[in-house]
């Protein structure tokens, strides 16, 4: 078996390990508890483990001997993005994942009987309250974790500033979607930044760099990396939310339209001549979205060939950090596929 194939069937080990111990305990206050965790767990289950395969295989590409907390730290990671996942299905009210019933399309089901307004409710704090559990589950793991208290220190205060500047990511997304944030291209581009990168690209990257004991030089080529192929793996998901197909994102293609989230792809087309015919079609302040004419003004108002261009910019800028010699050459073989899956994705 090969060390990516060990790695990631230890972190499916581990993460069965934590919910089999999390469902004893809620079983203990209630039946309601019990099926919250249960949810949970069920949300962990069918994604791509990106940001614990980068943890321990940055933490390898060192030389590191720490396997246990590597694997600590990566299922940390997961259940942190896990935790993510939850509350933006909160905030835009999004019932399915994966291709199934998420874990606010679930406890909606169950609450139906009780009428729409009791559903919502009930749905929005099982949300809530699942992501709120898991971000406290991750920094508990780190703490918890066989590390040196140096060590501790480094990766629980990067753990605060993934939760920090996600959550600014997250605000700003419904600030520039509403219309409270003025939707300017650079601000939301920042935003695109902010929401994925930190926490899926560089701080899983550096996690592992800290785990092994790798100089503070690298850490700065490992971020520059992450910065980039994190913000190609964001500008991916905004062209599959609106252009891509169910089969391939295991969710609504047509939701963002509707919401006429202010991503980068509809912020461009914003500043070209087809701005008014775009707010139109997407619909603002209630109406009915057109989507068919949404996607096709994103496409004649260069919108989308633009973020195309953005999403090759940032895997060529990912592809040059990687000329560090300081990254260990399977590293950085590594990595530049894991920028070239990213900036041309399909999940």
């Amino acid at each position: 078996m090969s060390h990516d194939l060990e790695d990631a069937a230890a972190v499916d080990e581990r993460l069965d390990e934590f919910f089999a111990k999390r469902l004893v305990h809620a079983r203990q206050l209630g039946a309601a508890f019990t099926a919250l965790w249960e949810q949970v767990h069920e949300a962990t289950r069918g994604g791509k483990r990106i940001r614990p395969a980068l943890v321990t295989s940055t933490h390898r590409a060192f030389g590191g001997a720490e396997h246990e907390a590597a694997v600590e730290v990566a299922v940390a990671f997961e259940l942190l993005h896990t935790a993510f996942l939850m509350h933006d299905d909160v905030i835009d009210d999004d019932t399915i994942r994966r291709g199934r019933p998420n874990l606010v399309g679930a406890f909606r089901a169950q609450a139906l009987h009780r009428g729409e307004s009791a559903a919502f409710a009930w749905a929005q704090a099982a949300g809530i309250l699942g992501g709120d559990l898991l971000i406290h589950a991750a920094q508990g793991l780190v703490a918890a974790a066989a590390l040196q208290p140096a060590q501790r220190r480094l990766l629980l205060e990067l753990m605060e500033e993934s939760l920090a500047v996600t959550a600014a990511g997250e605000l700003a997304d419904v600030g520039l979607t509403t219309g409270v944030l003025p939707p300017v291209l650079p601000e939301v581009l920042a935003m695109s930044d902010a929401k994925t990168a930190h926490y899926s690209f560089r701080a899983p990257l550096r996690a592992g760099a800290i785990i092994a004991g790798a100089a503070d030089s690298v850490l700065a080529a490992l971020d520059d990396y992450g910065r980039h192929a994190g913000t190609a793996f964001q500008l991916r998901d905004d062209l599959l939310g609106v252009f891509g197909r169910f089969t391939d994102m295991g969710k609504s293609t047509s939701s963002d339209l509707r919401r006429a989230t202010m991503t980068p792809l509809v912020a461009y087309a914003l500043q070209t001549s087809f701005r008014d015919a775009l707010l139109e079609a997407l619909g603002r302040d209630g109406a009915v979205s057109n989507e068919a004419e949404a996607r096709r003004l994103l496409e004649v108002s260069g919108a989308r060939a633009a973020v195309e261009d953005l999403v090759a910019e940032h895997v060529a800028a990912a592809q040059a950090a990687l000329s560090d010699l300081s990254i260990p050459r399977a590293l950085r073989e590594h990595l530049g596929e894991v920028a070239e899956v990213a900036g041309g994705r399909m999940r």
